[in-house]
């Protein structure tokens, strides 16, 4: 059994896959909404963990899918959800407001996706992504890409990863001490048998491609048929750009899904507005020394001394694991990430952080954090890595 069927004896409970085309919700994002405390399953599997639903929770997965779909942010979907009648008709209007200021500027970022459909010889696979979305993702994944000190002793760091991996596009840059992996619906694919078809792009290239794809509806991967020629990328003004191949480093590059896979359990979740977030880290760069985090079930507070600090609202679940960040490695992570709430995933005070760009899009980052000392203070002599 998987988790789209009915776990258990649960009578008229839906299994995942069920529930997901009921409510007109994705199964990934009926997971995040439990991992985030806001719509939980009516019972889950104590051995298999798959979930299941009731149809009594039918009304409220349609009003949390409505809320989103009007862009309201899970901190302020929370209070329309389960907070005051008057309280809600205040977040709903406000937001209303803020819609009717942005539409006209939403409205100008929609345009037709045009398709290239030229047939190449001599092909092993095939993407095509809109040109924003690809040079969206390159900058994203850009930062962790190692600086070129790393470079002499590992060249392929110096390289971002582009996989075609079944109906996926993935673009991964590391520096071993950062990974910051963005997943891509494309608009066609045509891929290989055998396994993901893994190219690389130098990463002095990134600033011009960017610069470049924002200028085409659409950008085509292309791999060879021969592993050892590579591949490359081309777009609507026939421009073409090579891609190196990563036969020739085979096993260099770094497994990043082992890494993701090995990450341990999850104490703690910690939604909260990325825009607020920034703001507070960007005040607490100002300070000397790390950022101390620590959040309860409704609140985030970012402290950068003995004081009390910033306090943000936040949804927290788990159990409150403190930790602390360097700003200039916090920061750039945030900036990347998409959707107007960011989810941070806390194991504990020395492992990773994972940071999710909540259920908008397909970008993940790990950050290391700075050690806490035996107070709970940073200490920033500390270094520590993945």
């Amino acid at each position: 059994m998987n988790d789209d069927e009915t776990a258990g004896d649960g009578g008229e409970l839906m299994g995942i896959g069920a529930f997901a085309r009921l409510v007109g919700l994705a199964p990934s994002a009926l997971r995040f909404y439990d991992d985030c405390g806001v719509l939980r399953p009516a019972y889950v599997d104590e051995v298999t963990g798959y979930r299941s639903y009731a149809p009594r929770q039918e009304a409220r997965a349609v009003l949390v899918r409505r809320l989103r779909e009007a862009g309201l942010p899970l901190t302020e979907a929370t209070v329309v959800l389960d907070g005051d009648r008057r309280r809600a008709q205040e977040v709903l209007a406000e937001h209303a407001r803020t819609v009717r200021r942005t539409a006209a500027a939403a409205h100008a970022t929609i345009a037709d996706v045009l398709r290239q459909l030229d047939e190449a010889a001599g092909e092993t696979a095939r993407a095509a992504v809109g040109g924003a979305e690809w040079a969206s993702a390159l900058r994203q994944v850009a930062p962790a890409v190692a600086p070129a000190a790393a470079r002499r002793a590992f060249p392929v760091l110096g390289r971002v990863l582009v996989e075609i991996d079944g109906h996926e596009v993935r673009v991964v840059a590391t520096d071993r001490y950062r990974l910051a992996v963005r997943e891509l619906r494309p608009t066609s694919v045509e891929a290989a048998a055998g396994g993901p078809v893994r190219l690389t792009l130098e990463a002095g290239a990134v600033a011009e491609v960017v610069a470049w794809a924002l200028r085409q509806s659409e950008v085509v991967i292309t791999a060879s048929a021969e592993a050892a020629e590579g591949g490359r990328l081309s777009g609507d003004d026939r421009t073409t750009w090579p891609l190196l191949s990563a036969a020739a480093e085979e096993g260099a590059y770094p497994e990043y899904g082992a890494v993701l896979a090995g990450l341990p359990p999850v104490r703690q979740r910690i939604v909260v507005d990325r825009g607020a977030l920034c703001a507070a880290v960007a005040d607490g760069a100002r300070a000397t020394g790390a950022l101390r985090l620590t959040a309860t079930a409704h609140r985030l507070t970012i402290a950068s001394g003995p004081g009390p600090g910033a306090e943000l609202p936040a949804i927290g679940t788990g159990v409150p694991v403190p930790f602390a960040m360097d700003p200039d490695v916090l920061l750039p992570a945030l900036e990347a990430s998409v959707g107007p709430d960011v989810l941070l995933e806390v194991a504990d005070a020395t492992q990773p952080v994972v940071i999710r760009s909540a259920d908008q899009g397909g970008f993940t980052t790990l950050a290391m954090p700075v050690r806490l000392t035996a107070d709970a203070t940073p200490d920033t002599d500390t270094d520590t890595a993945c």
